[in-house]
């Protein structure tokens, strides 16, 4: 997410929209929503998006009222062809440039690219957001997280406080949210997991500093900080007028589907997820490197001879042999 940010400001956009970008992307996203449907509750799957569309639309309004940039700069548009690379979309009409392809090959080119490149960037860390949610759902008591997380102002603070740090991707974050519920936390501090989480950590701090400078970033965070408390308390209100119990309706969506669909989806992921896993792993394992390092030293002269063996001396050396 960040290079795409900043090669979108690379490319003309000012900091407002730079900003509006980071806050909502992930959690727009369409994997995003979808494995929220799946994991928790129709309810955090509206609100989710919503909150961060109005965080984002704030803080890109606050960004650009305080630094509208004084020239502003086209944006160049990518207009290539997005199946095969087939033309630039430069010098080619726009009525062409639509039907370069039939519609099955533009569907084919897209489920390709959601089961390659879309599954394959978050395949890790779905797995990774499957296996802290149950190590927290094993080792946590659920009246630690009741007593701590449980609702109010000072949750949503603590939460805050956990998840600006934090390391982690919307689709890994979700699993881990329903964790929490099930273990008591409320749904309105859940849902400020949710939108501060993936939107920050400690790591991109250095990054975001470079994109929006040291004052873009402190208003960042600030915006984020308050429309997540502001919707985490809305959304528990919205549970208690509702008359709606969090942990009875996680994950009711499933109910929805046959259980011989289940598992065929399982067996289908799990096919999927064998070769971005597998090449994550082999990033991360080292391997023997065949590099050969060679010195910048000078070449030494040959040593003195002895007896009638002439001597040879290189000619910079300075010690007036031949």
């Amino acid at each position: 997410m960040l290079p795409a940010a900043a090669a979108l400001q690379k490319q003309g956009a000012n900091k407002g929209a730079t900003t509006a970008f980071l806050i909502s992307t992930p959690e727009s996203g369409v994997d995003s929503i979808v494995v929220t449907y799946a994991l928790l509750d129709p309810i955090m799957t509206v609100v989710r998006p919503i909150a961060a569309f109005v965080t984002a639309i704030s803080a890109g309004f606050l960004e650009n009222i305080l630094h509208w940039p004084k020239d502003s700069r086209a944006i160049e548009v990518d207009r290539s062809c997005p199946v095969d690379r087939c033309c630039d979309g430069i010098d080619c009409p726009e009525e062409i440039h639509r039907n370069h392809h039939r519609p099955l090959e533009k569907l084919s080119a897209g489920l390709r690219f959601a089961a390659t490149e879309v599954w394959g960037d978050i395949a890790g860390w779905f797995f990774l957001g499957l296996l802290l949610a149950g190590l927290i759902t094993v080792v946590i008591p659920d009246n630690l997280m009741a007593i701590w997380l449980g609702g109010g102002m000072g949750s949503m603070l603590l939460m805050l406080v956990i998840g600006i740090p934090l390391y982690i991707c919307a689709t890994a974050s979700t699993p881990i949210a329903a964790a929490l519920i099930l273990k008591g936390v409320s749904p309105g501090a859940a849902l400020v997991f949710l939108l501060v989480g993936p939107a920050t950590n400690i790591t991109s701090l250095s990054v975001l500093f470079g994109i929006l400078g040291r004052w873009g970033t402190a208003r960042y965070l600030l915006v984020l900080s308050i429309s997540a408390v502001f919707f985490g308390l809305a959304v528990d209100q919205l549970y208690q007028i509702l008359h709606i119990s969090p942990k009875a309706v996680i994950g009711e969506a499933a109910e929805l589907i046959p259980e011989w669909l289940k598992y065929v989806g399982v067996m289908i992921l799990l096919v999927l997820s064998i070769k971005p896993l597998t090449a994550g792993l082999r990033r991360k394992t080292p391997t023997a490197s065949n590099t050969h390092f060679q010195s910048g030293f000078p070449t030494l002269p040959q040593a003195e001879s002895k007896g009638n063996e002439q001597k040879t001396c290189l000619p910079t050396c300075g010690c007036g042999h031949d």
